[in-house]
């Protein structure tokens, strides 16, 4: 099969979209044909030498972690799933290439009528937009900040906290503001003056604050917000450990991704796709997602 190896870390320039061994499901898994691939800012960071947390990854590996496609093969000892179902899912790794082995519980079943782009760009993003909300307790009444409103991560977050009956002020750049009143946000722009101008549109104060931007934003939240234990990021934790607000981190579940699909189901959930890019330009796909602006998300189709 083909797929996006890192033969040795660096920049965009180390990626290979190179033949591999086909895998094959172990106990418990399946095989999937990967359809679409979302490309998360984690992949550049471990693709320049990061590894999260509890894991060891070296050279040479394939990157990706979400992707969505049609089971293939079934390994031994699996269940709940049949070849040729559709299906949206995650794991450490090896995403980002034309078949995929993963836990069956690691898997969901794919709307048919949900694109295929769109549910290999949902899991990464709407599992940590997710999961960072649920930990910083937001709810009905609530006014949320959320700093890099129109990336993945973003995107979603803005749409849940309005789903749970948040009030939202999304940071980003002016051209995506109209994005993201279309998603119910109040918006600014980030940068000098930030805090200003949310207290403009928030008279009433910030309860929360959820960062998924990192640029300065943390230091913008803690004059914003009173509680700190309501401050959180996924992207700046030496900067959370410093401002002594939340490193925000959480298993990911197929329970969490089951209720995402749910409420795209229900028309609740609207998804971006900035671009789609073949796995032989997976390194213009990592500079576009590094340029820090992409709204939305970008994706590799095998």
């Amino acid at each position: 099969m083909k797929a996006v190896t890192v033969p040795g870390f660096g920049g965009p320039e180390v990626l290979r979209a190179a033949e591999t061994p086909d895998p094959l499901p172990g106990p418990g898994e399946v095989r999937v044909r990967v359809r679409a691939a979302g490309v998360q800012p984690v992949d550049l960071a471990v693709r320049e030498g990061f590894s999260p947390p509890g894991a060891r990854i070296e050279p040479p590996f394939v990157l990706g972690n979400e992707f969505a496609g049609v089971v293939d093969r079934l390994g031994p000892g699996s269940h709940g799933w049949q070849v040729g179902d559709e299906v949206l899912g995650f794991r450490l790794l090896n995403c980002h290439a034309e078949f995929v082995t993963v836990d069956t519980g690691q898997l969901v079943a794919k709307p048919a009528a949900m694109p295929w782009e769109q549910a290999g760009s949902l899991s990464a993003s709407g599992q940590t937009a997710h999961m960072a909300l649920r930990l910083l307790g937001v709810g009905p009444g609530d006014t949320v900040l959320v700093h890099g409103a129109s990336g993945g991560v973003g995107t979603v977050a803005v749409q849940l906290a309005r789903a749970w009956g948040a009030t939202v002020i999304g940071t980003a750049g002016e051209r995506n503001h109209a994005y993201l009143r279309g998603l119910g946000a109040l918006p600014v722009a980030y940068g000098e003056g930030l805090v200003e101008r949310v207290r403009a549109v928030a008279p009433q104060g910030v309860d929360a604050a959820f960062d998924a931007a990192g640029r300065g934003a943390l230091e913008a939240s803690v004059e914003l917000v009173a509680d700190r234990a309501r401050i959180g990021t996924v992207v700046d934790y030496p900067g959370a450990e410093r401002l002594g607000v939340r490193g925000l981190r959480a298993e990911r579940t197929a329970a969490r991704l089951a209720e995402l699909v749910g409420l795209w189901e229900a028309g609740g959930l609207r998804l971006e796709v900035a671009e789609a890019f073949p796995l032989e330009r997976a390194a213009d796909a990592h500079r576009m997602v590094g340029t820090g602006h992409v709204r939305g998300k970008v994706v590799l189709v095998p």
